[in-house]
């Protein structure tokens, strides 16, 4: 059989074979779901240095020092991710470039792992770049090409953006040989890339110039493209993954202005393809982003007064809006299946903690990672969840001000993971340092970052491509920022931890951090021995242990079992029998 070069891909996998073949030889990211597989993808190729950084905002700013050194440079983040690096965004777009420099923003319409459902298309206009957004895992590969010769050519960065469903969706990608780019020369230049005022304002008028020339180039970008049907009646401009949700709604029935770079809009080509349809909607997720520009050229479209602004479209969606026709579903029974609750995994090291944690009956902020399941019943151990850090931040914040509350002998208990306190609650901490603040920080150190698929962090002694690495000591860390009392505890020792929970708590007029570590039990090697049985002669259903909410105790013919196929011998459940019922039963 020919040999072939079509593979499926994800739009992950097809982006960073995109920069791959562009010749790209650094890239930098902080893992985030829905873009972690773009760097672990770089990574994979030796030709390209790739790290995780300890937040967006480094990540950013270290691939702009690699653009500026000459290298075609890649940042990759989540769409929050793009909020704390929002500073070298805005400072970038104004000096532009000498490599190529594509920042990547994964969008999650529908927040299947995300605190909000923020629509970053608004970033493209607010910073004066251009933007891509592919339909595919092959369209991912080529627009990443594209999207590197477009920052050197117009010198700027360029916005990339993809969803959730295209990052994580699977198509053919056609792959090529990579392209050697030889790195540009650096010329030193202050008035270019240092922005001090004086500079900043020739600069500005830089970057509206450059708008200028993409608008042209917009218009005649050959990824813009009109799909015409044989009636004129309807036609419908979309981009994304709406363009594939149209296209199953209706296949080649209606009219279809696809747009692949959607900053700055092609105002030729959509005044060509309005003025040739009767009808025309506009089809996308989230904000009205592509309505409200159109609308304000001067046409005729109808887009969110029809179509939701929450949430992910599908192809019922679409076509029930369009045309009012509404598709039988094809498993009615789904609806009534019961909801399973996301839940900690059978011999997570937080469900102790944690469980230590609620017989204080305090003030919890809790923090972004697996540990804010946390929340949920029945530990429902955390008063908030707001973004990295804040666990930190927002318990100095309640404690100055809980302080001279009537009730203030109420603990406040700040927790956090091990990499995002390497994210952002270092700073958060400083803070309760110099500002004389004394809540309890509880750091969950798993030795990994688990939530979007153990990636190394700082502490783990690991690199992005799977290297030794230098390993930041957590508990020296706090107290180098001055932190006199931490307090390092095994996560699986209920007693330790309430021991040390209580010491912090009484401190009264200073701060504490406790660093309770044990690896999450899905690294490989990192199980306990062992596992627990419940003696059903000892218990006496007094279902104490069903309050940690670990998924392996369960109630089977109004007994408390434990299952043995689940059960990886944390041991946290029989610290918690009052009755010595939950024995150990093998190594």
């Amino acid at each position: 059989m020919p040999r072939t070069n079509k593979v499926i891909m994800t739009g992950n996998e097809g982006m960073a074979r995109g920069a791959y073949e562009s010749g790209a030889t650094f890239a930098s990211a902080y893992p985030g779901t829905p873009s972690t597989e773009i760097l672990e993808n770089l990574a994979s190729y030796d030709e390209i240095y790739a790290e995780w950084a300890p937040n967006e905002k480094v990540a950013l700013e270290s691939a702009i020092g690699a653009s500026l050194a000459g290298a075609r440079s890649i940042a990759s983040m989540k769409h929050v991710g793009v909020n704390v690096a929002l500073d070298p965004f805005m400072a970038f777009a104004y000096t532009g470039v000498n490599g190529g420099l594509v920042v990547i923003s994964a969008d999650d319409p529908g927040m299947h792992s995300s605190q909000n459902e923020q629509d970053n298309r608004n970033l493209a206009p607010f910073a004066k770049i251009p933007m891509l957004e592919p339909s595919d895992s092959q369209e991912s590969k080529i627009l990443m090409k594209k999207a590197f010769e477009i920052s050197e050519e117009f010198d700027t960065p360029v916005l990339f953006r993809v969803t959730t469903r295209i990052s994580h969706s699977r198509s053919i990608v056609e792959k090529e040989e990579r392209n050697e780019y030889k790195l540009k020369s650096y010329t030193k230049d202050p008035q270019k890339y240092c922005m001090v005022p004086a500079n900043a304002r020739r600069r500005r008028l830089i970057v509206e110039e450059n708008m200028k020339g993409l608008k042209e180039y917009t218009n005649n970008f050959k990824y813009n493209r009109i799909e015409w049907s044989k009636s004129k009646d309807i036609g419908i401009i979309t981009s994304g993954v709406s363009y594939q949700y149209v296209k199953e709604a209706f296949g080649d029935s209606v009219n279809i202005l696809k747009l692949t770079m959607t900053y700055p809009l092609p105002e030729k080509l959509i005044s060509d393809f309005c003025e040739k349809v009767e009808k025309v909607y506009v089809v996308e997720e989230l904000d009205p982003y592509l309505e409200t520009q159109i609308k304000a050229m001067g046409f005729d479209v109808t887009g969110k007064e029809i179509m939701p602004d929450i949430g992910e479209l599908t192809p019922s969606i679409i076509k029930e809006a369009i045309t009012g026709e509404t598709k039988e579903k094809a498993h009615e029974g789904y609806d009534s299946l019961p909801i399973r609750p996301p839940i900690m995994c059978a011999g997570c090291p937080h469900r102790g903690v944690y469980h230590a944690i609620t017989k204080l009956k305090g003030v919890v902020t809790g923090d972004i990672g697996c540990y804010s399941l946390g929340l949920a019943p029945p530990l429902s151990a955390l008063d908030s969840v707001v973004c990295m850090g804040a666990g930190v931040s927002m318990a100095h914040g309640f404690k100055k001000v809980y302080e001279d509350n009537d009730i203030q002998d109420k603990p406040v208990i700040g927790v956090i993971g091990d990499s995002t306190f390497l994210h952002s609650g270092v700073t958060s901490l400083m803070n309760i340092v110099y500002n004389e603040s004394n809540p309890t920080i509880v750091i969950l150190d798993n030795r990994t970052t688990a939530m979007t698929g153990h990636q190394p962090n700082f502490a783990v002694g690991k690199n992005a491509k799977g290297g030794d690495a230098p390993q930041i000591q957590i508990d020296s860390l706090c107290r180098s920022l001055g932190i006199k009392n931490v307090f390092n505890v095994d996560a699986y020792d209920l007693e330790e931890i309430e021991a040390a929970l209580k010491k912090g708590i009484d401190l009264k007029d200073e701060p504490a951090v406790i660093v309770a570590r044990r690896p999450c039990v899905l690294l490989k090697g990192q199980k306990p021995s062992g596992q627990y049985a419940i003696n059903q002669d000892k218990c006496t259903q007094c279902k104490l242990c069903l309050r940690i909410g670990c998924p392996s105790i369960q109630i089977e013919d109004d007994n408390i079992i434990i299952d043995e196929a689940s059960c990886v011998g944390c041991s946290v459940c029989s610290q918690v029998c009052n009755f010595e019922a939950i024995e150990k039963v093998g190594e």
